[in-house]
């Protein structure tokens, strides 16, 4: 008995939202944005992925000692700019090794 209750009141409330135009208004505005971060996140992900494989490169092919740690974390969140920023201050002698 009390589960007719629950599932009438849950077809009443989605009975209340059924044509009412805010909620396409939201559900537009939702599928835009999440378009939009997916493509805005999809290039910020390649670009890390492509920093990474050549602070790989860099470090175990090249045999440059830069800090494990320290570059990983710059190059997984800056990309292929973190690797080369890393190099240049590894270059002029600012990183511990």
């Amino acid at each position: 008995m009390a589960f007719e209750e629950l599932t009438n009141t849950a077809g009443e409330t989605a009975g209340n939202f059924i044509g009412d135009p805010t909620l396409l208004v939201i559900g537009i505005v939702l599928i835009i944005a999440a378009a939009v971060i997916f493509l805005v996140l999809k290039k910020i992900i390649v670009n890390s992925i492509a920093g990474l494989v050549v602070f790989g490169i860099v470090k175990f092919i090249f045999g440059v000692n830069l800090p494990f740690i320290v570059t990983l974390i710059v190059t997984a969140i800056f990309g292929l700019a973190g690797i080369g920023v890393m190099m240049v201050l590894y270059f002029l002698g600012m990183l511990p090794v």
